[in-house]
């Protein structure tokens, strides 16, 4: 069976296009800036990140704070037509002014300002063109797939919102994806909510606005009741490859610990092959093998821009950092140095990891966190180091340290749970510390199911960050590494 992901980490919602033999993938992000990370491959399996798609304040707004976690871009619709990438989702910080529809001819290049669809209120929606060139939006409204043509120019809706296909009387019929092959159009929706009951179903039609018929054998897709290690399947999107096969990518997780099991990293995005039986797509788990992938790296902030991994919720991360000349990145100091509200982050990817931090000044934290309200942190002050943990209202020092030089490096673990055997293991253990000569030293340990989204709600996953504390402080140094 294939366990791992194409995308590990807090990438869900994957959309996928194929433009000759290159491949691109966009995912959600969330109340994260920048917005809608792109990737780019050749054989489907290894993907390099090529930046994010909105990563300007016109192209995005978000809020920092804990009223919005898990708002913000929801489930991105990638297509490529007529020599332009076209990509629409929701923002649901502005989900009142309708969809966001943006173009470009590079898809690592700048993508325009967005325009709204007003009139068509919802959550994910898809674009689709038809023989006549006429483009159809199609997107989820509570308990129902809805469509109306579009000028995607203009985002103008040129016809009455209608019904399209309820799906198949699971629960959150939604993400819709609209696609074409032997004179029918086809129509993938996730259905079954996102949660362990998450599934992938799909109906057809010889026209691209109905009537839509289920396949009989939904849902096509879906992991429900069952001990495979990757849980939640759901919100496909299919491809043709350029052989001619085709191939399915699609969200799940992968939990962790005993009952009722924790999953920490978020929906991540992972690859299935399909066959085609009777007109029907059919999941070939196995076809398309998938290696764990390297996803260590080093930063010195030698010189701007910042690599397009590097996020903050709700806020640009530009607003707040600055390149040293020589190396080093400048993090503006937080509002106090109790609450700072400025993260620069990445996210969590491999199940086990190492994160370390150099700082040649200031106060500053190295930051686990899911939302304002599930965070732990090594915090320096001066030479004093504290392990903090905030886990709803309870805010807790954990440990102190005193001595600590700024050759000593903060750190962060996330390494198995001691008690695996027990019925009291959670997904993992977060230990908090500092590296000294190499060797780690542990100030204190963290049950990791605190910090998973089982506890904190929400759609999102753990990142891995750095805020300044009281005044201005300067990161030379931020290395991520996998453990065994």
């Amino acid at each position: 069976m294939n366990v791992n992901p194409i995308l590990p980490g807090f990438y869900p919602d994957p959309s996928i296009c194929r433009v000759g033999g290159d491949y691109f993938v966009v995912t959600s992000s969330f109340e994260y800036f920048p917005g809608v990370p792109i990737f780019h491959s050749t054989d489907l399996v290894s993907w390099e990140q090529i930046g994010n798609v909105l990563d300007r304040p016109s192209q995005l707004h978000v809020a920092p704070g804990l009223a919005s976690a898990s708002t913000g871009i929801f489930a991105p619709t990638l297509r490529h037509h007529d020599g332009r990438f076209w990509l629409t989702t929701t923002n649901f910080a502005d989900v009142r002014r309708g969809h966001l529809i943006v173009q470009a001819d590079d898809p690592a290049g700048d993508w325009t300002d967005p325009v709204y669809t007003a009139g068509a209120i919802g959550i994910d929606p898809d674009l689709a063109w038809d023989d006549d060139g006429t483009c159809h939006l199609t997107w989820c409204f509570p308990g129902q797939i809805r469509q109306a043509a579009v000028d995607p120019d203009s985002g103008k809706l040129l016809s009455e919102p209608r019904a399209l296909w309820s799906g198949t009387g699971l629960a959150h019929p939604e993400g819709p994806h609209l696609f074409r092959r032997d004179g029918w159009w086809y129509l993938v929706l996730a259905e079954g909510g996102t949660d362990r009951g998450h599934a992938v179903s799909i109906a057809r039609s010889r026209l691209i606005t109905g009537p839509f018929t289920g396949n009989p054998a939904n849902p096509i897709l879906t992991r429900g009741g069952t001990e495979h290690p990757v849980q939640s399947t759901g919100h496909a999107d299919l491809v043709e490859l350029s052989s001619g096969e085709w191939a399915m990518v699609h969200l799940g997780v992968r939990p962790r610990g005993t009952f009722p099991l924790w999953h920490v990293n978020g929906r991540e995005s992972f690859l299935t092959g399909i066959d085609w039986a009777d007109g029907w797509p059919v999941v070939v788990e196995d076809r398309l093998a998938v290696p764990v992938r390297d996803n260590a790296f080093t930063d010195e902030f030698r010189a701007p821009p910042l690599h397009p991994r590097w996020i903050s919720p709700g806020t640009d991360p530009r607003t707040f950092t600055r390149h040293r000349p020589g190396g080093g990145l400048v993090l503006a100091a937080g509002r106090t140095a109790d609450a700072a509200d400025c993260l620069l982050a990445v996210r969590a990817r491999d199940l086990h990891w190492l994160a370390t931090v150099d700082l040649a000044e200031g106060d500053a934290r190295l930051t686990v966190r899911i939302d304002d309200a599930h965070w732990v942190a090594v915090e320096r002050r001066a030479d004093g180091l504290a392990a903090r943990m905030v886990v709803g209202p309870l805010d807790q020092v954990l440990a102190t340290a005193n001595g600590i030089g700024t050759g000593d490096a903060l750190a962060i673990r996330a390494v198995a749970h001691a008690d695996a055997a027990t019925f009291r293991a959670g997904p993992d253990q977060l230990e908090l510390g500092y590296l000294r000569d190499g060797e780690f030293r542990r100030l204190a340990t963290v049950d990791g199911r605190y910090l998973s989204t089982e506890v904190a709600g929400g759609f999102t996953g753990r990142v891995i960050g750095v805020e300044a504390l009281a005044t201005d402080a300067t990161l030379t140094r931020f290395a991520y590494q996998a453990l065994a």
